[in-house]
């Protein structure tokens, strides 16, 4: 392994929230240790507590990864309580720039690269500024890429997509029906329809787009980003399925013995549903009652993480920004229905505010997650094997609910869950008992497809078998190469260096790449009968 000095240098920039911060850490990681890269990664959090909590899980054995937090900032006067949670996060990372410049400038060995988030692209012009090659990270699926990169430059297909309320048809992907489509796009003229049409289009200036899927599950979508005709030349960049990041588990560092872990070690194999609505989501108290009685009236066992209910004028994403690691407990009977834990406490664990996710998916007693969709939370359920009852909240989630339900099939699904709609008990008893009950039909499927999707991910990030994700990172690891020759070439005095060039160079080098062949490859292995696993 190289000096730090004497290798490629990333910048990582990570903006708010455990859905932004945990894929941007396990990129980081990957590319220190399959691609010997020297990484920093740069947070913007506003929960020092749980980003301090994530952040200690990185192995010390991983050198060559600096972690640095920037400084917070007062976005107050820029934005409305009221603003939706895009508006509010655009906002903190426009105004994180300068302090970015400043860790930037800073450092001794200056990135050959910029890494962002989708809501980092405002930092690009940075980028150029300092000569460093620039990438954007879609944490999400591809099908969320393509729906953002489309709909910022078909402005009169959005306008139908929203006045009518009509599917929205994305060239080469599955149309998006209204009642699935991004917040973004419910009013048109609202602020936040303007910030989420910026983000399309400034995505689209990057070198390379980062998508967290793999080819062997979005790899009709993905073909339709890399088809210039068909998304007329609106993705000029190459796209590079990376994925599934996801949290190491169980923990690599040993941890505290935790009461629902403890609680699943006593029950019997994929016997347990696990509820959980993510870091940032809650449900209306009648909600929560209604679930309540669902999972009572099901007779299966679950461990469930309850959040207090929003206040009277938030919504359902009112926790993002204050994300809690355990360290916010609260009493949760008060809005339980009365009874509720001592009628169900011989198959049932209520948990308060926080439970360790990942360890508890990967454990051999859960056999079902009834998620809100986060991309996080839905990588962390596939790649342990576990089927999901598909429960959206916000964001792209809705579309993500669609994508698992209809075209993976590997979940379920409410009939109505939009917005104000009210899941009823007995509806939430049949969705859980769909998943769980041995004995039915769809259950089985379900669990035979979301194994074969466990697998494929596997694969695809095989380095020895050089997979479709690995491979793809690879080669964007042979660009920040590249780029790092140029630096020290004109640091020794090797002529004048000019990004803009050093893109050109990119561009026309990228034509003769036999990356499709490795993908091709890489597939062809996959399909093969009778192989050995060997990860």
């Amino acid at each position: 392994m190289q000096a730090a000095g004497d290798r490629p240098h990333a910048a990582l920039l990570a903006s708010p929230g455990m859905g932004h911060l945990i894929p941007v850490l396990e990129l980081g990681k990957r590319l220190v240790t399959h691609h010997d890269i020297h990484v920093t990664i740069f947070v913007v959090a506003t929960d020092a507590a749980t980003t301090d909590s994530l952040l200690k899980s990185c192995p010390a054995t991983i050198t060559n990864l600096s972690i640095v937090p920037l400084p917070a900032v007062d976005v107050s006067s820029h934005v409305e309580p009221s603003d939706h949670i895009v508006t509010k996060l655009l906002a903190m990372m426009r105004h994180s720039i300068p302090n970015l410049r400043s860790a930037i400038s800073a450092m001794p060995t200056p990135p050959t690269a910029l890494v962002v988030d989708i809501f980092g692209t405002g930092t690009f012009p940075l980028a150029d500024e300092l000569g460093m090659l620039k990438y954007a990270f879609d944490t999400t699926t591809a099908w969320f890429l393509a729906t953002a990169v489309y709909g910022s430059s078909a402005e009169d297909a959005v306008a139908r997509h929203i006045g009518s309320k009509t599917p929205l048809e994305v060239p080469g992907c599955r149309p998006v029906r209204f009642d699935d489509t991004l917040d973004s796009y419910h009013v048109i003229g609202d602020r936040v329809y303007h910030d989420f049409q910026r983000v399309g289009v400034e995505f689209t200036t990057a070198d390379g787009i980062l998508v967290n899927t793999w080819e062997e599950m979005e790899g009709k979508t993905l073909d339709a980003l890399r088809d210039r005709k068909a998304m007329k030349n609106m993705v000029k960049a190459p796209v590079y399925p990376v994925g599934p990041l996801v949290r190491p588990s169980p923990p690599l560092e040993t941890t505290e013995p935790n009461d629902a872990v403890l609680w699943l070690d006593e029950q019997p194999d994929r016997s347990v549903i696990y509820v959980s609505f993510g870091s940032g989501g809650t449900l209306p108290l009648a909600q929560l009652v209604e679930l309540a009685w669902g999972l009572e009236l099901s007779g299966q066992r679950f461990v469930w993480v309850v959040r207090p209910p929003p206040v009277e004028d938030d919504d359902v994403s009112a926790t993002f920004f204050s994300l809690g690691n355990g360290s916010q407990r609260g009493s949760h009977h008060g809005y339980l229905p009365e009874g509720f834990l001592s009628r169900t406490r011989d198959r049932g664990l209520v948990v308060p505010m926080w439970a360790p996710q990942a360890e508890i998916l990967a454990h051999s007693a859960v056999g079902g997650f009834l998620s809100h969709c986060g991309w996080n939370s839905t990588l962390e359920s596939i790649t342990n094997g576990v089927p999901m009852v598909a429960w959206p909240l916000y964001a792209e989630q809705k579309l993500n609910a669609a994508l698992l339900t209809d075209e993976l099939q590997v979940a379920v699904r409410p009939e109505s869950d939009t917005a104000g709609s009210m899941v009823k008990r007995e509806e939430i008893e049949k969705l859980v008992r769909r998943v769980m009950v041995a004995e039915e039909e769809e259950g089985k499927a379900i669990r035979e497809r979301v194994a074969g999707l466990k697998e494929s991910g596997e694969w695809a990030l095989s380095r020895k078998l050089k997979g479709s994700s690995y491979s793809a990172l690879a080669q964007v690891a042979r660009e920040l190469e590249l780029n790092h020759q140029r630096l020290v070439a004109k640091a020794q005095g090797g002529g004048r260096w000019d990004p803009e060039n050093l893109r050109d160079t990119y561009r026309r080098a990228r034509m003769w790449e036999c990356l499709p062949l490795s993908f091709f490859w890489s597939n062809l292995v996959f399909s093969l009968r009778g192989r050995e696993k060997n990860i």
